[in-house]
């Protein structure tokens, strides 16, 4: 991606090297990090999910201050990054709002190592990058994409855009009002029929991506040769029917709750190409249709 001149988002907090913790909702890295290893020990992704969550102090309450540590230059070169992204989505985002006669309110982009604190609960850099609506913040331990490229293969500065504008993609299902009212009606539903209601959200979330993308791209011509490419891998790559065929040898679809590596990709696409935000119908269309 080019980003050279653009400005870093001043909605960061930067926790890293400082407490550590454990327990929160899980994000678009809680299937990759927590599913895959149930996955592949054998065990019910669910259940690994459920236990995480349960469970309090994962990381350590070990107070490490500010300071003890330095960061690296890639560390710090992935940190300018993802500020230059979070203020690329607040540009585009803020015009999309304005254009449909509503006020975007800025997410917060929390950067932290191991464990934070957050209104959800204290959250666990093992669920991967999460996003908040006690708090309206995005969190995001670093050390996630290195996890993308070493396990996954999913490398590229625009693979970890993504990856940051899927988490501010919930953002705005928080702010249409998308995400509490599904939320509502989950908890209501069994596991299945909740996971089902899941996956429309992530794939709503994968599809923000795109809208933001399309116009990141017409706004500052952002994209370079080969970052559609690797955004599309990387979508792949996170499905769950990729990930659980890769870790056990098959899938389980009623365990779905992002989407196939088919479907991720498609929504990701359709709002990358188009740029419209009407054509989320996620919630619309028939499961044929997804």
């Amino acid at each position: 991606m080019k980003l050279d001149g653009r400005r870093e988002s001043s909605n960061v907090e930067d926790r890293r090297g400082m407490s550590g913790g454990a327990k929160a909702g899980l994000g678009i890295g809680g299937i990759i990090v927590v599913a895959l290893m149930a996955w592949m020990t054998g065990g019910n992704p669910l259940e690994a999910v459920v236990q995480q969550v349960q469970q309090n102090g994962f990381g350590g309450n070990t107070e490490v201050n500010e300071g003890q540590r330095e960061f690296t230059e890639e560390e710090q070169a992935l940190a300018k990054f993802s500020t230059q992204i979070l203020a690329g989505t607040e540009d585009v985002w803020t015009e999309i709002f304005k254009q449909h006669g509503a006020q975007y309110q800025n997410p917060t982009m929390v950067l932290y190592t191991d464990g934070t604190q957050t209104a959800c609960g204290q959250g666990s850099a093992a669920m991967g990058p999460f996003y908040c609506s006690g708090d309206q913040k995005l969190y995001i331990d670093l050390s996630f994409f290195t996890t993308m490229k070493q396990q996954l293969g999913a490398d590229g500065d625009f693979s970890y855009a993504y990856v940051i504008a899927h988490e501010v993609g919930h953002h705005v299902e928080y702010l249409t009002g998308t995400l509490e009212k599904v939320h509502a009606q989950m908890a209501k539903l069994s596991q299945t029929e909740a996971n089902k209601l899941s996956v429309r959200l992530e794939l709503l979330a994968d599809f923000y991506a795109g809208v933001w993308a399309h116009h990141d791209n017409k706004r500052f011509g952002s994209l370079e040769d080969g970052d559609i490419e690797e955004a599309i891998n990387c979508a792949q790559k996170i499905g769950d029917d990729y990930l659980q065929t890769k870790a056990r040898g098959y899938a389980v679809p009623e365990s779905f709750n992002h989407g196939t590596s088919k479907q991720r990709m498609k929504w990701f696409k359709l709002g990358l190409e188009t740029g419209d935000i009407t054509k989320g119908t996620t919630f619309q269309c028939s499961d044929a249709e997804l």
